[in-house]
């Protein structure tokens, strides 16, 4: 069986000459959790409208459920869900009433719909503000209803795209323990763009990083991780005018050992088993050891090493993600062309 989402060379030019995306090739593996990341303009969002039947490539190839998404775009956009950064449930309608329409668009059966959308309430706990109209709604509320409105018609494949940008902590867990739960239990496959770095880390199986139309790097957080090269203990010494660097490069495991702000930052491969190694190295040599810590490689340097940018939380949608975005709201809803 394929896998359910696969792009081979994905293009997308713009006025003839911008390559918004640009030869983009990855495979989403069934009931994966699959992340997403790029700085602003990367071509993130450019490539969720292509794999959404929302955006015709300009080269290339995509399918999604084992649909090609430029011949069977219709039948891709029934099948799939889409929870989006922007809310698009309508405020003066109440809580139920948005779930009655977006079911009514998938064309839902009545008496299952009912069904699917009293048990969505209460799943998302929202069951005892149903009747009320979502302006009244919390932010939290608010995402856990979008949730809602982005499964009511039972997708094996959910988008989620930058779903919790502006929830609190405690709005940004719980959720996520929604979709786990989605995903223990229908089996759906999940492809993110997040802004957060730690959600990605924590949550996805894989990764893929987009800068500039391409893929840069693909694997899981923590293969992108050992990718860096190691871990980096940074040891403190008091001063003696002694240079221990070629003392530290000679250790077996290390990579390499750079001074910074009078202490030596050791890479290597172990971190936890070198230091031990490190401190009776520097106490053999005389030198008095006066601190030690150990930090293991984060997403931020991978993103950092990988784009040359560092990954900024509060960027907000560029002016093509806001028009994709939009296009993608519209054709799901019916009233777009393609």
């Amino acid at each position: 069986m394929d896998d359910p989402i696969i792009a081979e060379a994905l293009v997308k030019v713009y006025n003839g000459k911008i390559r918004a995306v640009d030869g983009v090739s990855f495979r989403v593996r069934e009931g994966e959790l699959f992340g997403f990341l790029g700085p602003n303009g990367a071509g993130k969002t450019t490539t969720v409208g292509m794999l959404t039947a929302n955006l015709r490539p300009t080269q290339g190839r995509a399918s999604v459920g084992g649909l090609d998404v430029a011949k069977d775009s219709t039948e891709v956009k029934r099948r799939i869900g889409l929870v989006f950064q922007e809310s698009t449930a309508d405020s003066d309608l109440t809580g139920r009433e948005n779930l009655e329409l977006q079911a009514a668009l998938y064309a839902v059966p009545t008496a299952e719909a009912n069904q699917r959308i009293d048990s969505l309430l209460e799943r998302m706990q929202i069951a005892d503000a149903a009747e009320r109209p979502v302006k009244t709604f919390s932010g939290g509320m608010r995402r856990r209803l979008e949730l809602a409105a982005g499964i009511v018609h039972a997708p094996r494949l959910l988008f989620l795209d930058e779903p919790t940008l502006g929830l609190d902590p405690q709005g940004r867990a719980g959720f996520w323990r929604y979709i786990q739960e989605l995903r223990k239990e229908l089996g759906l496959t999940v492809f993110l763009t997040t802004h957060y770095l730690d959600e990605a880390d924590n949550l996805c199986d894989r990764l893929a990083i987009i800068d500039h139309g391409k893929i840069v790097a693909t694997g899981t957080p923590a293969e992108l991780k050992d990718r860096l090269g190691g871990d980096i203990i940074t040891i403190r010494l008091k001063e003696s005018g002694h240079n221990l660097t070629a003392l530290f490069s000679g250790l077996a495991g290390v990579v390499s050992v750079q001074t910074q702000d009078g202490a030596y930052r050791i890479k290597c491969a172990n971190g936890e088993a070198m230091i031990p190694q490190v401190v009776e190295a520097a106490a053999g040599a005389g030198e008095t050891v006066t601190g030690v810590s150990l930090k293991r490689p984060s997403l931020d340097e991978v993103f950092l090493e990988f784009t040359g940018r560092e990954f900024r939380e509060e960027e907000g949608p560029t002016a093509t993600d806001m028009a994709v975005r939009i296009g993608q709201v519209r054709q799901g809803m019916g009233r777009g062309g393609r």
